[in-house]
């Protein structure tokens, strides 16, 4: 058995999406503030977004996503051999993506949680494809698939949505806003390095991206802000703490 701990560095969060930008544009702005708060962060693009309309090659399109992760201050970036436009959930992207879960360790995984109509249908494969690799992450004997890697339990596992998307709600157990006004700035300077998917003509991307998070911060009382879907209830053994979180004790 492999071990992971020599191996591997633990991410604290890993965020997961179909294309570089897709994690940017849904959750660039939390990633950012767990990193400016301490927390181990990471993303995985399940594909390397090529062949893409305005893009030279991949080459460049992962300068942009390494440049991106660099302003968000993400640890590490890995982009998967899945292909884009082709992506399907599939017995092989689970296990490849549950490998990444046992090596890396994360406390909390991201991913989509809901179709893009009009928009890539990678994304709702991702979904599945991710769902799937966090209940891999942690099945016992099966080791022949994983490479040797010890089992992992993801403790949570959270749902975003892109910012393009109309603001509807999930069908969810939960759901909760995560500020992010210290770093709304950093998630649109995250958006600007993709200059190969948001040329000048798609200068009103950024708008939305803003618009988006000012409306979800104004829901919870924030400047901006990020949502979530929880994939159980969300708990608490002190109502007043989860109530008045700013209250020390």
């Amino acid at each position: 058995m492999i071990d992971v701990e020599k191996e591997f560095p633990q991410y604290d969060v890993i965020a997961v999406g179909a294309h570089p930008d897709d994690v940017e544009i849904a959750c660039g702005g939390t990633l950012a503030r767990l990193s400016d708060l301490g927390h181990k962060v990471a993303i995985i693009d399940l594909t390397d977004g090529e062949p893409t309309p305005h893009s030279p090659g991949p080459d460049i399109r992962l300068a942009e996503a390494m440049e991106a992760a660099k302003v968000l201050g993400v640890h590490k970036r890995i982009t998967l051999d899945l292909p884009n436009r082709r992506l399907f959930d599939s017995f092989e992207a689970r296990v490849m993506l549950a490998k990444e879960f046992r090596k890396y360790r994360p406390k909390v995984v991201l991913g989509f949680g809901d179709r893009t109509p009009m928009a890539s249908p990678d994304h709702w494969q991702a979904m599945q494809i991710t769902d799937a690799a966090v209940f891999y992450s942690r099945l016992t004997k099966w080791d022949e698939h994983f490479d040797n890697l010890p089992v992992h339990t993801v403790s949570r596992h959270l749902y975003y949505k892109i910012a393009f998307e109309p603001i509807n709600k999930l069908d969810a157990a939960g759901s909760f806003v995560h500020d992010i006004t210290d770093t709304l700035e950093r998630k649109i300077e995250s958006v600007r390095c993709y200059q190969t998917q948001f040329p000048p003509a798609k200068d009103y991307i950024y708008d939305r991206v803003r618009g988006a998070a000012i409306y979800l911060g104004a829901t919870a009382g924030y400047g901006a802000g990020e949502l979530f879907y929880t994939t159980r209830a969300v708990a608490t053994p002190d109502m007043m703490q989860l109530l008045f979180p700013e209250e020390k004790a």
